[in-house]
């Protein structure tokens, strides 16, 4: 009876507001997830919004400004805020959208309780999946550990594309792999002009049905002015530096491999449990695999001058030699996520003033008639008295 109470309670799903700030907070302690990144994230969320909500406390009816493209979103249901979703485009094209996070409150102990929960989680997803309708593929990623998010995933459709495995490279170990002088000759910085070249190397380097789903184009790989300034901007806010380089193959005319690393410079995190590690984005052409050990000195050397602390990277159960590699050097599994997909077909509005009548099918057929009889075919059967 009370299973077919809750089902009747109405839930609204609405843009983040800043009023909402105190809720989320209760929302993050709440929730039971086991992935620490979705607590960071949220965490970071609520750091931001404390930092500007005072100026803006009058706005409370107002959604949250973004610079960005994220959308964030939130589940009411009798004033009380029961879950919130993070989602934001994965592409220029915005053909495929990510969702970031879902955080629902963990208040359930019993069967019914816990049908409600996944409810709030299917009623976030499906708003996005509604309204957002230049999305025609989801992608998401989740840690293998939380079954909750996993059992909601698949029950909206979500399929698995892919297994990933976090990679931790200690502090010590870095200092030793900074000691071999990489043999990288044609090591070059990423520009807007190589976003072809980056483009290609990104295609090779992962399965068919991934580039299918991610589809990712050339302007992908480029950034304009805004973008370039907001970066520096946060960089500068978050102590982060960023580098990217990528190394040019001479007689392919081709990038073999490319590297993105966004380095920690707040000395002040050191001892703290809570500190962000250096991470990196690899990509190796699935030929030139030779590339891995001269690409992770490369990273070493570059994290000398800076705060000791771990470097993050992430492989592919389609990416074999590099998990291989890893095992090698002693680098340390730290997490293990699957990335997921799902597709969303929206129908079309017919057009009330589509019909067989408005075609005017008569004129266009009498255009086609024949101007004048044609003539006899030889091979026809005349009639005998025709011929008299």
């Amino acid at each position: 009876m009370a299973a077919n109470n809750e089902s009747k309670v109405q839930t609204i799903v609405r843009p983040l507001q800043y009023r909402d700030i105190e809720a989320i907070a209760s929302l993050c302690q709440q929730s039971s997830t086991p992935d620490s990144a979705v607590q960071t994230q949220i965490e970071q969320l609520l750091r931001q919004m404390n930092r500007w909500y005072a100026p803006f406390r009058f706005l409370n009816i107002i959604p949250t400004p973004t610079f960005t493209d994220r959308a964030l979103l939130v589940a009411e249901c009798e004033q009380q805020l029961r879950g919130i979703i993070s989602v934001s485009p994965f592409n220029q094209t915005r053909s495929t959208w990510h969702v970031e996070w879902v955080s629902i409150g963990d208040q359930a102990a019993t069967p019914a309780q816990v049908s409600g929960k996944n409810d709030i989680g299917t009623q976030l997803l499906r708003h996005c999946f509604e309204h957002i309708v230049q999305a025609s593929t989801w992608v998401l990623e989740v840690d293998i550990n939380d079954n909750s998010a996993l059992a909601l995933y698949r029950q909206n459709g979500f399929q698995p594309l892919a297994h990933l495995t976090y990679w931790e490279i200690a502090p010590e170990l870095l200092q030793e792999l900074a000691q071999r002088e990489p043999d990288l000759p044609n090591l070059l910085p990423v520009r807007n002009a190589d976003a072809q070249l980056i483009y290609q190397l990104d295609t090779v380097s992962m399965p068919p049905l991934l580039r299918q789903v991610f589809d990712k184009q050339i302007h992908d790989f480029k950034t304009n002015i805004a973008q370039t300034m907001v970066g520096k901007f946060t960089g500068w806010m978050q102590q982060k530096q960023s580098v990217s380089n990528y190394v040019f193959e001479t007689q392919r005319k081709a990038a073999i491999g490319y590297y993105h690393l966004s380095l920690n410079r707040d000395s002040q995190l050191l001892g703290d449990e809570n500190q962000q590690p250096h991470r990196a984005e690899l990509t190796v052409h699935p030929a030139y695999t030779w590339l891995y050990p001269e690409l992770m000195a490369q990273l070493a050397r570059s994290c000398q001058d800076l705060p000791s602390q771990p470097l993050q990277l992430v492989s592919a159960d389609y990416q074999p030699e590099r998990e291989e590699y890893f095992q090698q050097i002693g680098a340390v599994r730290v997490k293990h996520s699957l990335r997921m997909s799902r597709s969303v077909w929206h129908k079309l509005r017919e057009a009330k003033h589509l019909s067989l009548e408005n075609l005017q099918l008569a004129e266009m057929l009498q255009s086609l008639q024949p101007s004048r009889q044609p003539l006899p075919n030889r091979l026809e059967k005349h009639n005998p008295d025709d011929l008299s």
